[in-house]
């Protein structure tokens, strides 16, 4: 029915089906990891905050408008870019740790590298003392 009226309720049905904090992700596999492409257009990178703990790799984001910002734009009447703050989470197990996640932000997207396994630690020589 909506697409023999387009336009007529439009607004309505797509502000409650819609969710515009929903951090878009694709997650593939490659060789020896995994990669995982978010889509976090309009955000800055010093807005992004990456964490790993109990297993879990939790991302945030934040994009507000400072009263300045909204002072020199004017009254909003209509707001449908996404200001506040998102985060999403990811089980990668508890045998990673941060140094084995590699993360760059380029073009409004976030791209995460994780290795398949985590990486084997190379065990110290240790001698063994005779009595």
């Amino acid at each position: 029915m909506m697409k023999l009226l387009p336009g007529l309720f439009s607004d309505a049905f797509d502000d409650m089906f819609y969710d515009r904090s929903n951090m878009k992700t694709d997650i593939r596999t490659q060789d020896t990891n995994y990669i995982l492409d978010m889509e976090l257009p309009g955000y800055r990178k010093e807005n992004i905050q990456m964490e790993l703990k109990d297993g879990y790799l939790t991302i945030q984001a934040s994009r507000n408008t400072t009263s300045e910002e909204k002072n020199k734009n004017g009254n909003i009447i209509r707001q449908e870019r996404f200001s506040g703050s998102c985060s999403r989470s990811f089980y990668v197990g508890e045998a990673l740790s941060q140094e084995d996640i590699k993360a760059t932000f380029e073009n409004g997207e976030l791209h995460i590298i994780l290795p398949k396994e985590a990486p084997k630690k190379v065990e110290e020589k240790r001698f063994i003392p005779i009595d």
